[in-house]
């Protein structure tokens, strides 16, 4: 059923501001098109209009000609905790002061060496991209949804390694080699929810972390995660999850989790409501 990069269909986007010859040749090697995309940027204005146009899973900010643009743009870090910032220096005697900095004051996630093997840097970075993280925290999640044949998990980590973007069903079904209707019977078997309310729970989910950043209002968690409108992501956490967008702001994931199986979420179509299993005691 579907191959180990099925799994992980999406390439991070990675922003970079004030590549140097010698550093930007260093990251396409570790980003080639199929690693990762690089969106090369050189003030700190352009970092803040990427991380409002779509979605940016990390940012690099070159120090090795300690340039003032990389230093302003590392104060965004504190705005955008969701999306971690990287700071790319040589790492000589002289640099450490300025590394402690960003470390310290504007709490970059860590520091990409200079002359470290391509490979080390780009496992650096995939680990705590935004998309990685957001996978990672839902991976126990499947349990809850009532997602536990091999094929609804499988499906379940397909889904969430999209990273809350949008994902068709046609292109899941492709990747586990089943026909769309036959996976979304096998998938909503058990009194599980349906595949569509699925992957409308993970957009949400990944709209309620996104939120919780203060460098973003909801119109552009909207635009990033592919809503028609801030209005569309409203009508959609209150239809699939019944909360207002306020409340994605205030409650953990586990929170809208619960509240999607309380309230019988899970189904497209009104009048299904999800199934609750029943355990062996109240069989």
């Amino acid at each position: 059923m579907g191959d180990a990069a099925a799994e992980h269909p999406l390439v991070p986007t990675v922003v970079v501001l004030g590549a140097r010859d010698k550093s930007r040749e260093a990251l396409r090697r570790s980003f080639p098109r199929r690693r990762g995309r690089l969106c090369l940027v050189r003030s700190r204005a352009d970092v803040l209009a990427a991380l409002r146009d779509g979605m940016v899973d990390a940012v690099v900010l070159d120090l090795g000609t300690g340039a003032g643009e990389a230093w302003e743009a590392a104060s965004l870090a504190r705005d955008f905790p969701s999306i971690p910032f990287f700071a790319l220096a040589p790492l000589r005697p002289a640099d450490a002061p300025a590394i402690a900095r960003g470390i310290g004051e504007f709490e970059l996630a860590d520091i990409l060496a200079e002359g470290v093997d391509d490979v080390a840097q780009r496992e650096l970075v995939l680990r705590s991209t935004f998309t990685t993280r957001f996978a990672l925290a839902l991976d126990d999640a499947a349990p809850v949804l009532g997602l536990e044949t091999p094929l609804q998990r499988q499906v379940w980590r397909l889904v969430v390694s999209h990273g809350g973007r949008t994902v068709r069903t046609d292109e899941i079904a492709a990747a586990v080699k089943l026909t769309r209707e036959h996976l979304s019977r096998r998938f909503s078997s058990g009194g599980a929810p349906n595949l569509k309310r699925v992957i409308d729970l993970c957009r949400l989910l990944a709209a309620s972390e996104l939120a919780k950043n203060p460098g973003y209002d909801l119109p552009d968690v909207a635009r990033i995660l592919g809503f028609a409108s801030a209005s569309h992501l409203s009508s959609s956490s209150q239809r699939v999850l019944g909360v207002r967008p306020a409340s994605l702001v205030r409650l953990r994931p586990a929170d809208l989790i619960e509240r999607f199986m309380q309230q019988g979420k899970g189904r497209s179509r009104p009048g299904t409501p999800t199934a609750r299993r029943r355990s062996p005691e109240s069989a």
